[in-house]
């Protein structure tokens, strides 16, 4: 609490004088602005994190393709995409189109399994934009189920490699630089990880491998400060012990590892938030100072899991879609240290709100319950986070001051070390006051020539842009 007494103090001492004038000049801004003049002013601006970021999720699928297939990124490794159902005797159950594999498990198939199989670097042109399509919601047909059943399990033993989830790591941070952020708090799973033969690798030498990429020149440069939160899966039977190995991991990796997440289908009772509060407990008896972030609320029926989130420990709040079914609970995070992360095109595709006129968003924010915008998945969405602030804007009409402290919020309630977050919050502000300055004059348009954004597949098809 001291240090965000402290932060919030410090943007005060620093608020440009020119800020409240702004304001003024944003509604002129959004009244004459053309939708593309909109989004590119939305592109261009100062933005603070990402904090509720799906790492395996944020990547396009262009850029799991690109580093699957790059050889000085798979030092030795191969992968191998499904194209076909051979109705082999010996297949498996599952029988997914567009899997992945890699070559050392491609070898142990049968003749006829492996007939299935083609490398993931000599797809046709055609059939690698089908392995792409089929890594992301762009049809009216798919949607939830698509999501959590179908497109993780295509990736498959892409989440095995980890010079690959290195790469991603790096190419996540580039563009969420080039769009303005100065920080990704990102969810990322250690475990798991093995060798070109499949074997298992520590731990260790996972984070090293991590550590080596985004030390490379081409990631510092962009000056984005990124954090990483274990995550578990809340309906696991063996949930709580995992739950355990994360805060022991977290502890021990306090430079990088900053959080713990519970992910999951909630419509799964078996990851009910309650069943964990004895194990939090337990935690809390052995370690201070691990931010907790929780899914909760992302859910069609009104419950009370974002109260019950609360009471496990957590100051951050996934989602928090049916929150408003709950006033007792409304009441609670008014004005208080608790952040909902809001993920609007996450939450229209998976169809939790397929109107965004109805979702809470706008009734959080002006209740005075702290939000942030965030990603979540947006590499399945073939979304950025430029559209979650074009979505937000145009449906809610976001005023001046409430976009510039949602992108506040995303760096005050980040879990950074205070020191970090300290400076990302003077960086932003002073990023701010400099963009009112180049915006707060009549040749505002002109200004914005100047700047090339990047139109995501979702703004061409959801906005009417040129």
């Amino acid at each position: 609490m001291k240090v965000w007494i402290a932060i919030c103090c410090l943007f005060v001492a620093i608020l440009p004088a020119q800020a409240a004038d702004f304001a003024t000049r944003f509604e002129k801004i959004k009244k004459t602005a053309s939708p593309q003049e909109l989004y590119t002013f939305l592109f261009a601006l100062p933005k603070g994190g990402d904090i509720h970021n799906h790492l395996g999720g944020s990547c396009p699928p262009e850029m799991w393709y690109a580093a699957a297939t790059n050889p000085k990124v798979l030092a030795g490794n191969s992968f191998y995409a499904r194209i076909k159902i051979g109705n082999c005797p010996e297949a498996e159950e599952s029988l997914l189109l567009y899997k992945t594999i890699r070559h050392s498990s491609w070898l142990k198939l049968s003749d006829c399994e492996k007939s299935e199989y083609m490398p993931l670097a000599e797809l046709s042109p055609e059939l690698k934009q089908k392995w792409l399509d089929s890594l992301r919601l762009d049809k009216p047909t798919e949607g939830r189920d698509e999501f959590f059943n179908v497109i993780w399990f295509r990736l498959n033993e892409l989440f095995d490699d980890p010079n690959v989830m290195a790469e991603l790591v790096a190419e996540n941070m580039k563009q969420f630089a080039a769009e303005g952020l100065r920080y990704l708090e990102t969810q990322f799973m250690v475990d798991g990880f093995t060798d070109n033969d499949g074997n298992a690798l520590t731990q260790g030498k996972v984070i090293e491998i991590v550590k080596k990429r985004i030390a490379q020149p081409d990631v510092v440069n962009f000056g984005l400060t990124i954090r990483f939160q274990k995550t578990i899966l809340r309906f696991l039977p063996n949930a709580e012990k995992k739950l355990e190995e994360a805060y022991q991991f977290v502890d021990a990796n306090r430079d990088l590892w900053v959080g713990i997440n519970m992910a999951g289908r909630e419509d799964n009772d078996k990851g009910y938030p309650l069943r964990f509060l004895d194990t939090f407990r337990k935690m809390r008896g052995k370690y201070s100072n691990i931010g907790l972030s929780i899914h909760a609320g992302e859910v069609d029926e009104p419950n009370h899991h974002v109260r019950d989130t609360l009471l496990l420990g957590a100051t951050r709040i996934g989602h928090g879609c049916n929150l408003y079914t709950d006033p007792e609970t409304m009441l609670l995070m008014r004005r208080n240290e608790f952040l909902v992360e809001i993920n609007l095109v996450s939450n229209q595709l998976l169809e939790y709100f397929p109107d965004l006129t109805k979702h809470p968003f706008p009734e959080y924010l002006r209740m005075g319950i702290p939000v942030c915008l965030n990603t979540d998945d947006r590499g399945m969405w073939d979304s950025n986070m430029t559209d979650e602030y074009y979505t937000a804007v145009t449906y809610f009409n976001l005023t001046w001051p409430e976009i510039v402290e949602m992108g506040r919020n995303s760096l005050v309630h980040s879990f950074a070390q205070p020191i970090v977050k300290a400076s990302m919050v003077k960086s932003y502000d002073e990023a701010v006051a400099k963009f009112e300055n180049q915006m707060d004059n009549a040749t505002w348009q002109e200004a914005l020539k100047s700047i090339r954004p990047a139109f995501s597949a979702y703004s061409r098809k959801n906005f009417p842009l040129p």
